[in-house]
């Protein structure tokens, strides 16, 4: 502009010049000058008639992003707000000419009538203006996601592997490189059968000279005292080794194996010993007539003592208390089942109580232990008068005050249970060396047979149905039916001689055969049931852990040991042995016992 150092201003397009021609006098809109402010949107202009459009602006420097009919504005700097200024009268434009303002930084926006009219337009402040958003963050672009993901998917593939390599993953999912991964190709499916298969009897038979070669060492051993014992092929009947078999000396527990075996060949293998309930002769007294039951247990029903499948006293108290209606005032036991006194010719005084031993009554609760399902717990020296007392209570009852009586004759029965069968009792007896529950089993014996069920009538009761049965008696002694009693005398000879019988094989014709089976099930484990469960742990009797099962004895006081059982040898061969020693030191001498029925494991004696 003039006066100024300043690059002058294009001319403006005049519309009184466009519309009025050359020879027209300027109009006052050529003679305003321009300011150099930002210009405001353009006012939205009403104009019925369009006169032809302004001569194209002259082209100023390229500048990037420009807007139409404004300035670009100022980085980071909003424009200071505008003053408006107070508007110049102006006249009014010619007829036919429409007059247009240039905009500048003070000039109001202009609304044009149809009648040429003006009135200020509405207008939006920078502040009203619709921002365009711009994008919180610029999308990443094709390539870099791309890499992303090839990234992610590396990781993912080496994060797979490291883990499928780990041992325990690979061995779980069967990966090939798995270190339990089968080294060769599955074997071909073998037929299977349902039928259990019994040791070998075709296999090589042993000899005499080979099972003394291979237990000469073991037998030799000083700790074993003066050792008595015999080996048995029981598929043949062959005797395979003895010594001093036929002598009679005190066997401990083993004798249960005799008292056992009587009870198998006289009594049908599904006994069950009763303990009953009937009316009393006077009103609301009832009696409990014991049948020989000494393993009717205390728990609740669902719960197991030592005596498997026991009958529960809840359930009998169930049964009298629905068949009185609950009218039950006094309590007596009839225990005439039993006759003779409760202990035993050769038992020490302090054998009874004890933890392994009960006075012999015919009824009692857990066999008169204290801890029910505790097989080492202490035995009450009362036993009958605490099954009464119990029975009372939980009847809401009282003892009488002569708590022993005879029942009357045809009395009503309220009550009945039963223990578990014979065969079950008998495997309680043999596995954890019941002496209570072996003397009860004797006196069933008696019984049977018609003698007294006393000790005295129990053990000659078993010596009759043994001698009855085949078997060789001579030289024995018996004082009760557990062994507890140091008067009893058993050769080996004769415990071999039963569980050969026991272990021939089905389909020799022996009848006693079948009906001594169960001794076999009812003998310890080693080194995993009964009393073998701690033993043949370590040394050479290790080997015959779990192969053999036997029936042990011991009377410390008197370096008495024995062990009498059978054993698998290498050749799948059935075993029969039955050794016994005095004299010999407690804990060296089951050792060495172990030792040598070990060895007969370990034998490939043909």
């Amino acid at each position: 502009m003039p006066g100024t150092d300043e690059t002058p201003e294009p001319a403006w397009p005049s519309a009184d010049h466009d519309a009025a021609g050359e020879n027209e006098p300027e109009g006052r809109t050529h003679e305003l000058p321009m300011p150099k402010a930002s210009l405001p949107e353009q006012p939205t202009m009403f104009v019925p008639k369009v006169a032809a459009p302004p001569p194209p602006r002259p082209q100023q420097q390229p500048r990037p992003q420009a807007r139409p009919q404004s300035q670009q504005p100022q980085p980071q700097q909003p424009p200071p707000p505008r003053p408006q200024p107070q508007q110049p009268r102006q006249p009014p434009p010619a007829p036919g000419r429409i007059e247009i303002k240039p905009a500048s930084a003070h000039a109001v926006p202009m609304r044009i009538e149809p009648t040429g009219e003006q009135h200020p337009a509405e207008t939006k402040t920078e502040a009203e203006e619709p921002q365009r958003e711009e994008p919180a963050e610029r999308p990443p672009r094709r390539g870099r996601r791309a890499w992303w993901i090839a990234g992610a998917a590396v990781v993912l593939v080496v994060a797979l592997g490291v883990v499928a390599a780990l041992p325990y993953v690979s061995n779980r999912l069967g990966l090939p490189w798995a270190p339990n991964a089968p080294k060769a190709d599955p074997p071909q499916p073998v037929a299977v059968s349902r039928d259990l298969a019994g040791p070998s009897t075709s296999g090589p038979a042993p000899t005499p000279a080979g099972v003394a070669q291979a237990i000469s060492g073991a037998v030799s051993n000083p700790a074993l005292g003066t050792l008595t014992g015999t080996v048995i092929d029981p598929v043949t009947g062959t005797t395979l080794w003895e010594r001093n078999a036929g002598q009679p000396i005190t066997p401990a527990s083993t004798t249960k194996v005799l008292t056992a075996a009587a009870a198998l060949l006289a009594l049908d293998h599904g006994t069950q010993f009763s303990t009953k309930v009937v009316e009393g002769s006077e009103p609301g007294s009832v009696v409990l007539v014991a049948g020989g039951d000494i393993t009717l247990s205390s728990l609740p029903d669902g719960q197991e003592s030592v005596y498997r499948g026991a009958a529960h006293l809840d359930d009998l108290v169930a049964q009298v208390k629905e068949a009185t209606g609950g009218n039950v005032s006094q309590v007596q036991l009839d225990l005439g089942a039993f006759s003779g006194p409760t202990s035993a010719e050769g038992w020490a005084p302090e054998d009874a109580p004890s933890t392994y031993m009960a006075p012999v009554e015919p009824a009692m609760l857990d066999g008169g232990r204290s801890v029910p399902g505790d097989d080492g717990s202490m035995r009450t020296g009362r036993p009958a008068e605490q099954l009464a007392g119990e029975f009372a209570s939980r009847l809401g009852a009282q003892v009488a005050s002569t708590p022993t009586t005879t029942a009357p004759q045809g009395a009503r029965v309220l009550g009945e249970v039963k223990s578990a069968p014979l065969t079950e009792l008998v495997d309680t007896a043999l596995s954890i060396s019941d002496n209570l529950l072996a003397d009860v089993i004797a006196r069933h014996v008696a019984i049977a047979e018609g003698a007294e069920p006393s000790f005295t009538g129990g053990a000659q009761a078993t010596l009759d149905v043994l001698s009855r049965n085949g078997f060789d008696v001579s030289g024995v002694e018996l004082s009760d039916g557990s062994g507890l009693s140091l008067r009893n005398k058993v050769p080996a000879k004769l415990l071999g001689e039963l569980l050969s019988v026991a272990a021939a094989p089905d389909g020799k014709g022996d009848p006693r055969t079948a009906k001594l089976r169960p001794l076999l099930g009812g003998l310890p484990v080693a080194g995993g049931s009964g009393t073998l469960a701690e033993r043949y742990t370590q040394g050479a009797a290790a080997e015959g852990k779990g192969w053999v099962r036997g029936k042990t004895g011991t009377i410390p006081s008197d370096g008495i040991n024995s062990l009498a059982g059978v054993v698998l040898d290498t050749d799948g061969r059935v075993l029969v042995f039955a050794l016994m020693t005095v004299g010999s030191q407690t804990e060296a001498g089951r050792a060495g016992l172990d030792a040598i029925t070990a060895t007969l494991r370990g034998c490939g004696c043909g």
